[in-house]
């Protein structure tokens, strides 16, 4: 599985990019067939003070590609969200093909 971390208009530290890591691992047990993933984390209105943190994940298998994106306050609780969903998604995908 090829795993792409990027961040945009910030750099991550290393205790958010382990964070990131160690949940994308646990995708190898919802499908085994992953063929990569790309994560980007960004901030976004950055002409505000309010800065939200944006978290998009994009995970390839064969024929498919599923997308989610979600944004809070914090890039933990963003990326959690996102990965939740992610989740959510590949299982009924996974569903789908096998019924």
């Amino acid at each position: 599985m090829n795993v792409q971390i990027q961040t945009v208009h910030f750099d991550a530290d290393a205790k958010l990019l382990e964070h990131v890591s160690r949940k994308l691992e646990k995708l190898q047990t919802f499908q085994d067939n992953i063929i990569g993933v790309d994560v980007y984390l960004k901030l976004d209105n950055i002409v505000h003070t309010i800065k939200d943190k944006v978290a998009e994940i994009k995970v390839y298998v064969p024929k498919h590609s599923f997308f989610v994106k979600h944004q809070s306050k914090a890039f933990e609780e963003s990326f959690d969200r996102a990965f939740d969903s992610m989740v959510t998604r590949i299982k009924r995908q996974k569903e789908r093909t096998m019924a």
